[in-house]
């Protein structure tokens, strides 16, 4: 290793995508480089071997981190930045059609920023993408863009796989597989899978593998997006962003431990075979013997993602409009409305990320719901809160609802006229899956909105999977082209819970079962 060799790797070890961290250190560097001091001690010592790429990698690795923190900030300046340049510029243009021009170029170009930041990141920038780019929430532009990031992280390669594989399991990968496809089915933020078959079988199953070093990442792409939720809280959105965050901190580090989530998993599809004649949602079986911490095996599920069933009606020469489609499309949000109704109502356990990567539809319109990282067990307390939220919406209720905000601790501020009407549009907002007339994407942080009304001061974090499955259930009712209300659909679940814990009289509550809930399903187009 020559003495140009190290101070070329020394000052590389200070810098980044061409950044220098500090020139103070740059010149300390080259200062000793040049000494007589060193010059002498490096001809007289004999010094072993150094792998200079190996040094490289390590200290790339080590400052990785550093190097995440710097690309989110700038980018995400630039983008806040640019939308608030355009709030200014906008305001001077009278007309109201050349403002929606004006909004559609920059909402594109937004787009085009977000997603390079969502795609060049990975990792807990995918997940934000999918919270992010839903069709009632976020500008047309956005969701175009955000949505084919599902299922797009950069896979592991192979001969990594391979290695995480034989150090779990304890074995050779040709000696539990009799094949083991290289090419991954899919790869998100967290793991990827591998369709394979186990040796003396004769159906296939998924193997799951975790990407090796993923966790300190996302663990510092959360910081970076906490602390960026406590500037936006403070100056633009009055919601308490930062629990949420909290909330995503905790679901998150769970989703790296994949014995909890085969433990989740079985649980989730033991409660729903039980509950229902014919499950609703099909789970898939655990391989109890093949799960560790970082790799899970289970039956493979055939069937064509969610995203792709536009493609696939086309594909059959059916009528995406016509009547066929339409029943198809109901039966698959049905039984997604179902499945979630009873798991959070009834059991109070439920899978927390129905995010179209999530949802396979398989023959006969059946739906089956993957990846169980992120499930939530909610208290007893707040389920049965959440309950007489989902009656007081239903039932148009403000003065429920108020009563509902207390008992579930979510403290708001107000000084609007009309505070208990706005409170009960924005549970609404918040906990339905239903649009206003002729609305085809809320606008939650537009001026005449609820949020913009009433300050949420304080929101329990355990309550953001909720929040978070009926926002990602209103996108997919949106992107199916079907309007309607989850709390008008949960009502006998809601009605149930409460009156078993001697909160309702019985002579309130008809006896309702999955049956009485699909007659009574009812769509608008």
């Amino acid at each position: 290793m020559t003495i140009s060799n190290l101070k070329d790797l020394l000052l590389n070890a200070f810098c980044y995508e061409g950044v220098r961290h500090d020139i103070s250190v740059v010149h300390l560097i080259s200062k000793l480089m040049n000494s007589t001091s060193y010059l002498w001690v490096a001809r007289h010592t004999m010094l072993p071997p150094v792998d200079i790429n190996a040094v490289k990698d390590k200290l790339s690795f080590q400052w990785r981190p550093w190097q995440r923190s710097f690309q989110f900030w700038v980018r995400a300046i630039d983008i806040y930045t640019g939308y608030k340049v355009f709030q200014v510029r906008v305001n001077f243009v009278k007309d109201a059609r050349k403002q929606e021009e004006m909004w559609e170029r920059q909402h594109q170009l937004a787009a085009d920023k977000i997603f390079a930041m969502c795609s060049d990141l990975g990792g807990f920038f995918l997940k934000v993408a999918q919270i992010v780019g839903k069709p009632d929430l976020a500008p047309a532009a956005w969701v175009k863009r955000l949505v084919t990031l599902c299922d797009r992280a950069p896979p592991t390669p192979f001969d990594l796989v391979k290695l995480v594989l034989e150090n779990e399991l304890g074995q050779g990968i040709d000696d539990v597989f009799d094949k083991f496809d290289a090419e991954p089915l899919g790869s998100a933020s967290i793991a990827q899978v591998h369709r394979a078959r186990l040796k003396g079988d004769t159906g296939d199953v998924v193997v799951k593998v975790q990407h090796p070093g993923i966790q300190d990442l996302m663990m510092t792409d959360i910081h970076n997006l906490q602390a960026f939720a406590l500037y936006m809280q403070k100056t633009d959105i009055k919601f308490d962003l930062y629990s949420v965050t909290k909330e995503m901190e905790k679901q998150i580090g769970y989703e790296f431990d994949f014995m909890r989530e085969a433990n989740a998993m079985e649980r989730i599809r033991k409660f729903l075979y039980k509950n229902n004649k014919k499950t609703p949602v099909l789970v898939p079986r655990v391989i109890r013997d093949m799960v560790t911490r970082r790799v899970i095996v289970m039956e493979y599920v055939d069937g064509i993602p969610i995203m792709n069933l536009g493609d696939e009606i086309a594909k059959r020469g059916i009528n995406p409009h016509g009547k066929v489609a339409a029943a198809a499309k109901q039966r698959i949000l049905q039984s997604l409305t179902l499945a979630y109704g009873q798991m959070i109502l009834k059991s109070g356990f439920f899978h927390a990320d129905p995010h179209p990567g999530n949802i396979l539809i398989c023959k006969g319109s059946e739906v089956a719901l993957l990846d169980y990282g992120q499930v939530k067990d909610l208290p007893d307390q707040l389920r049965l809160g959440y309950a007489n939220l989902v009656l007081a919406i239903a039932n148009g209720d403000p003065l429920r609802a108020a009563e509902s905000y207390r008992e579930l601790g979510i403290e708001t501020l107000s000084n609007c006229k009309n505070e208990q009407q706005e409170l009960f549009r924005l549970a609404e907002t918040m906990f339905d899956t239903k649009l206003p007339p002729g609305v085809v994407m809320l606008q939650p942080f537009a001026e005449e909105s609820s949020i913009k009304k009433i300050a949420v001061q304080s929101f329990p974090e355990e309550l953001f999977s909720v929040l978070r499955t009926v926002h990602l259930l209103r996108g997919l009712s949106v992107g199916l082209g079907i309007n309607y209300s989850c709390a008008e659909q949960w009502r006998p679940f809601a009605e149930e819970a409460l009156y078993q814990a001697g909160r309702l009289k019985g002579k309130d509550v008809e006896p309702r079962g999955s049956k009485r809930f699909s007659k009574i399903f009812f769509w608008r187009h």
